[in-house]
């Protein structure tokens, strides 16, 4: 029997889901979620069609001790709602800050998921972050409703490369302080 080591990065508990380390037996889950093209075309890194053993990769690499992002499960399994409802992560920028990214499957849109995730991750601030950073899509209102309910603060327009979309998007951006 193998045993997985989740390695220094806390789970953060909630009333409705925690948000938890990316395990080994997640790759089913985030596969199916991944691979819709309404969650690849949301986020800049998701291919569509999704190319196999990228799953893997992308959990390798989430569980890597020398990794520069943590990414967390938003799991509803403690009160009987699915083990993945989508993920959440901070990347490690320069000058005490960090980059928040997250996308939730399309079962649970409209749901509040993600606003609470990103409540949940600012509350916890798991890397001791002065500040956020955080894009998103200008054709996805939904993702900026969140990130202002959340306080973060408009900085402006940029673009960013959509591998799904094989284009640069138009992005709104955002940031919060923490301190």
């Amino acid at each position: 029997m193998m045993y997985e080591t989740i390695i220094n990065q806390p789970a953060i508990s909630g009333a409705e889901f925690d948000l938890r380390p990316l395990r080994l037996s997640d790759r089913g889950l985030i596969e199916m979620y991944t691979n819709d093209v309404r969650v690849a075309k949301n986020t800049a890194t998701i291919p569509h069609p999704l190319p196999p053993g990228s799953t893997d990769g992308f959990i390798k690499r989430a569980l890597s001790k020398d990794r520069t992002e943590d990414v967390w499960a938003m799991d509803a399994s403690k009160s009987g709602g699915s083990e993945i409802m989508g993920l959440i992560g901070l990347t490690r920028m320069d000058r005490n800050q960090s980059e928040v990214g997250y996308w939730v499957a399309p079962a649970f849109w409209n749901t509040g998921v993600a606003s609470l995730a990103l409540g949940m991750l600012i509350g916890a601030n798991p890397q001791d972050c002065s500040g956020l950073f955080a894009s998103v899509f200008q054709d996805n209102p939904a993702s900026a409703r969140v990130l202002t309910k959340s306080g973060f603060e408009y900085l402006g327009d940029a673009e960013v490369f959509s591998v799904a979309r094989n284009a640069n998007v138009a992005t709104w951006t955002y940031l919060k302080k923490l301190d």
